[in-house]
């Protein structure tokens, strides 16, 4: 069985670490150095997660982080202000350290910008974009907007000093397997050695049918019969909708009602009401009474949250640094959000105006995260389809329930799943695999804005309701979201590995497939390699990994017995 080496690392290099202890499954601690690189989980199969914590703090200084109760930070003595996503939007900066997180670097952003800019507002990773990049075009978003030539030169320079710090810890854990993984691989009754000969190109327009994979160790017949393919389902209509509710409004069966939505999307004037039910807003076994009491009090709830910052006085402001940072940055960005949407298009639009005002309540609501770029991209669409100031605010909340650790200031969400999408890879197409390992580029970087914003640039707003939908059912898989990128870079494989690409083109080669995705497309050859990785693929993920909900139920508990350490 191959295990992870266990290596010696200076504790000088370590910036914090992030503790798991679920409550099924064991215990277990990552790793994250101070250049924002995130080693595997080091598991502990038989506790002792606080005794470890009890030693080191006999050599190190350690403090919990403020944001995060399971997040331990080592010589910690200052905290940087968020860091995270000028790539989706800004050509002003473009900001890198050595690492998994492209932290702000002003050496770096002055090679690039002479613009000063606050410390706080830092890169996520990637590129930046046009400031025009808001006004796409409707129905094909031209990636000239998104990422512009002379951002991709400029980052060309940066992207090195953080492709060089990761490539040797990657290299390191290539080849090696979880501990989770393994004992999976042990119980499972068949290998899984072939999955990774999968492949989807199509071929005179016909996709190549699951039994004519090679290797795949599943029942084929299984396979087609749930391959979306070209017979995808008509979308979801109100007579069948009213069919799922009960007499009390309950839906009768969320299974069968999630699956349906992931084979055919739903009606367009469906979605105000069903997705409430997708994002968790509204329980699927609640009641019509539950739910318009529920939206009363959510109301007022709202009111009284918007009051917090509508009340700051401009004086209270100039000795409030944190409110007018956050406000400055949420004002910039809802004025180029999807302004070519005839919803938000034109000067004093009003619907602006309430984009700004649910990201600024939210931003008081979750003090803590406050707001980052990339947020407003989320929330765009949701507010399109709901049109309500608070029910689009509230649903928005439950997103971020799942995808907020995509903001985290240490990124450690993006860290998580960037190595899952790494060891899906490694599992599914292997040849991809060695192949990015031989070009430095296993610390996936170029799939960030996917992951970072749900593909929300990639495709049209058609479109991305549509995927999003897809996304929310979790039918086949909480992190389907992964599978849809691997699906992504194994259709253009050949071309990847044919050209010899390096890090700086497949960056570039990566951000220009905006708008030239075949959605239906990418979905079914999603769905078929999820299908056939099977439990292999799902322990190539580690528990927690977004969107799933945050494993911290018991977090307060644990906080006080290690207050005795601390």
């Amino acid at each position: 069985m191959n295990l992870y080496t266990i290596k010696s690392v200076p504790l000088t290099s370590v910036h914090s670490i992030r503790r798991h202890i679920p409550t099924i499954g064991w215990q277990y601690i990552i790793v994250i150095l101070s250049s924002g690189l995130a080693f595997p989980p080091l598991y502990f199969y038989n506790g002792g997660v606080r005794e470890f914590f009890a030693i080191l703090k006999q050599h190190v200084f350690i403090v919990r982080s403020a944001d995060d109760a399971n997040v331990f930070r080592l010589n910690d003595f200052q905290d940087s202000l968020q860091k995270s996503l000028s790539s989706l939007e800004l050509p002003r900066v473009l900001s890198v350290a050595n690492g998994a997180t492209l932290h702000h670097s002003p050496s770096a952003v002055s090679a690039i910008d002479n613009s000063k800019r606050e410390n706080g507002i830092a890169s996520g990773g990637v590129s930046t974009a046009s400031k025009h990049s808001g006004k796409k075009k409707y129905k094909v978003p031209d990636p000239a907007h998104d990422l512009s030539v002379q951002v991709l030169e400029k980052f060309s320079l940066v992207t090195k000093l953080a492709r060089d710090a990761t490539t040797q810890i990657f290299r390191e854990i290539q080849d090696t397997r979880s501990p989770l993984r393994d004992k999976k691989l042990q119980n499972s009754p068949s290998p899984v050695t072939t999955v990774s000969q999968l492949d989807y190109r199509t071929n005179n327009n016909t996709r190549t049918k699951p039994d004519d994979i090679e290797g795949i160790s599943v029942d084929s017949k299984s396979v087609r019969s749930y391959v979306r393919g070209k017979k995808m389902k008509l979308p979801l209509t109100h007579e069948e909708w009213r069919a799922f509710l009960g007499r009390e409004g309950r839906i009768v069966d969320s299974t069968t009602l999630r699956k349906r939505i992931f084979y055919g999307g739903m009606e367009n004037d469906l979605r105000k009401e069903v997705w409430k039910f997708l994002l968790g807003s509204y329980e699927y076994d609640s009641t019509f009474a539950e739910r318009e009491y529920l939206d009363s009090v959510k109301k007022s709830e709202y009111e009284s949250l918007k009051s917090q910052w509508k009340s700051i006085s401009e004086t209270q402001a100039r000795r409030f640094t944190k409110f007018r940072e956050r406000k400055g940055l949420i004002e910039k960005d809802v004025i180029r959000t999807d302004r070519s949407i005839p919803y938000y298009e034109g000067d004093g639009n009003p619907n602006v105006t309430i984009l700004r005002d649910i990201l600024l309540t939210y931003s008081f609501y979750n003090f803590d995260l406050g707001y980052c770029q990339g947020m407003s991209d989320l929330l765009s669409p949701i507010l399109f389809v709901i049109r309500d100031e608070s029910d689009a605010f509230w649903s928005f909340v439950a997103l971020m329930e799942r995808l907020g650790p995509n903001f985290n200031r240490d990124q450690s969400g993006m860290h998580t799943q960037l190595f899952a999408l790494m060891k899906l890879v490694e599992l599914l197409d292997h040849p991809l695999h060695d192949y990015f390992g031989k070009a430095d580029c296993l610390n996936y970087f170029f799939c960030f804005r996917w992951i970072l914003i749900q593909f929300k640039r990639e495709f049209n707003y058609k479109e991305i309701m549509q995927l999003w939908e897809v996304l929310w059912t979790h039918h086949l898989s909480e992190h389907f979201h992964l599978y849809i990128c691997v699906a992504i870079l194994k259709t253009h494989r050949e071309k990847i590995i044919g050209e010899e690409m390096d890090f700086d083109s497949i960056l570039k080669f990566v951000n220009g497939l905006s708008g030239k995705i075949d959605l239906d497309a990418v979905i079914s050859d999603a769905e078929a390699l999820c299908i056939s990785a099977g439990e292999h693929g799902a322990a190539c993920i580690p528990p927690g990994t977004p969107p799933s909900l945050p494993l911290d139920s018991d977090a307060q508990l644990y906080a006080q017995q290690d207050d005795e350490i601390l």
